[in-house]
């Protein structure tokens, strides 16, 4: 993390810790002055009250929206509601969009229809898109219809898409010149604007009808002759430029790729519909890194970590539901063969290595090949050469360290076959790892799938009850 990263970290965290003072400054001054009896009590409570919100707010009216948001995640629901209270009205719509889904419902419900009106209205059309799923009915109606034609259309055209496309995540505030004027008649044409679009690093470059003809970037208008003509100076080949039906997954790896601050969306004509920028492409790959790792635990996105215990319940149960059926298979395993078990004890103890092993190697497969699916490095046909992979490096694994353990257990039990059945089970154990951390996200693709869903549930209960199986197996054929 560079110094100003890690210097800007440093100043959210010390804001919440002063939101936090605050706000137990002002539970235990107003407990003490609640508590003693004086002359014009109510007074003095309110005066208190004041002086607490006061400073509050002074606060709040200096941070970002961001780091609100911010402060606003990190703080239990009833003292996030005052603070929420406390923001400016005008700063409302800047906040909503910064929170997580989870956090941004609570806030709403505390909003009226006048302030969810006035929130939505300060929004651009394209931050608008992304919170009129969480608005009541008639406010989007009444919110709608405050909107002049163009803004409609763009509205519209943006909630047309599924969240994980190019279009859902453009935006429609742009700039567009012709080649055939003049690079002086291009900064007349800006000075005219209040200020640029957020990150415009690039005018856009169109003929009459809007078909996309190139880029004209920052660099080349301020650096050229003012006398010489956009085509002039352009640049025509090798433009990147999306599709509103395009993945945006997909669109972020080329941001990445070739190091993009803004691209042009067109149409399947050509035209320019919109543009992408690098602030909503990094919000899209956080918000999916962390829907992923929530997946992998089988939790849903977005949960409020102070959230009430019956909405986590309602959250998390599913998954536990399943764990529970694949806990009590593993459970019958080692029932078939308790009477193994009662001959040579120290079954007992070594059975949850084996297991405990193959559920870690197992993840990390998993956790490999879901990564590669999310950056599209890996399609379904690479399924057998991938598998090939992950078996032959779980068979060195197995020999490696199986046999380290088969050393350990000869050496604790004085018995070489446990040493070998140690071996063996580890081994095998690996393979089954290594086989459904290839298969089960690959297999989840196919049908259309998350593959990260549940993929840590599914992949320690497989290891769990095989390596059982394998172990306790081995050893009644072997040892008894």
């Amino acid at each position: 993390m560079t110094e100003p990263a890690r210097a800007a970290a440093d100043d959210v965290q010390q804001h919440l810790r002063e939101v936090q003072e605050l706000l137990a400054r002002h539970r235990l001054v107003e407990d003490l002055v609640h508590r003693q009896e004086m002359p014009r009590h109510d007074l003095v409570e309110n005066l208190v009250h004041k002086q607490n919100e006061t400073r509050l707010r002074e606060l709040l009216d200096r941070l970002h929206p961001a780091d609100i948001a911010y402060i606003l995640e990190a703080l239990p629901r009833e003292e996030r509601l005052y603070v929420w209270n406390l923001v400016k009205a005008e700063r409302d719509g800047e906040i909503l969009i910064e929170v997580s889904d989870a956090i941004r419902e609570s806030l709403i419900e505390a909003m009226d229809p006048a302030e969810l009106r006035a929130a939505a209205q300060s929004l651009d059309t394209d931050e608008l898109a992304d919170l009129v799923p969480d608005l009541p009915a008639q406010v989007v109606e009444d919110v709608f219809q405050s909107l002049d034609v163009t803004e409609r259309e763009h509205l519209r055209a943006a909630m047309s898409y599924p969240q994980d496309a190019v279009g859902a995540l453009m935006n429609f505030d742009l700039v567009t010149v012709r080649e055939d004027v003049s690079l002086e008649a291009v900064l007349r044409y800006l000075r005219r604007f209040e200020a640029l679009p957020d990150h415009t690093d690039a005018l856009f470059v169109v003929d009459r009808d809007s078909h996309l003809k190139g880029l004209l970037s920052l660099e080349a208008l301020l650096l050229n002759d003012p006398e010489r003509t956009v085509g002039e100076v352009m640049t025509r080949d090798g433009v990147i430029s999306f599709e509103p039906q395009d993945n945006a997954r997909e669109a972020a790896q080329a941001f990445e790729r070739y190091d993009l601050i803004s691209a042009p969306v067109v149409d399947g004509q050509g035209r320019v519909v919109g543009r992408l920028t690098v602030d909503d492409v990094v919000d899209f790959i956080r918000e999916e890194s962390e829907a992923e790792l929530l997946a992998q635990a089988g939790l849903r996105e977005g949960e409020d970590v102070f959230a009430s215990v019956w909405d986590s319940v309602r959250n998390r149960w599913s998954w536990l539901a399943v764990n529970l059926v694949t806990a009590f298979i593993a459970s019958r395993v080692i029932g078939l063969f308790e009477a193994s078990i009662e001959r040579l004890v120290a079954l007992a103890t070594l059975m949850p290595i084996v297991a405990g092993i193959g559920g870690n190697s197992g993840n990390q497969t998993i956790t490999m090949i879901v990564r590669a699916c999310a950056t599209g490095q890996i399609t379904p046909e690479a399924f057998p050469r991938l598998l090939k992979k992950e078996l032959g490096v779980a068979t060195i694994n197995g020999l490696i360290w199986g046999g380290l353990l088969g050393v350990l257990a000869y050496a604790l039990y004085g018995n070489p076959q446990l040493g070998l059945v140690m071996t063996a089970a580890m081994t095998l154990n690996l393979l089954l790892a290594a086989s459904a951390g290839v298969t089960i996200p690959m297999l989840r693709i196919r049908l259309g799938r998350d593959p990260a869903l549940g993929s840590s549930v599914m992949i320690t209960a497989l290891t769990d009850s095989g390596g059982f199986f394998i172990f306790l197996g081995l050893a009644t054929l072997l040892l008894l």
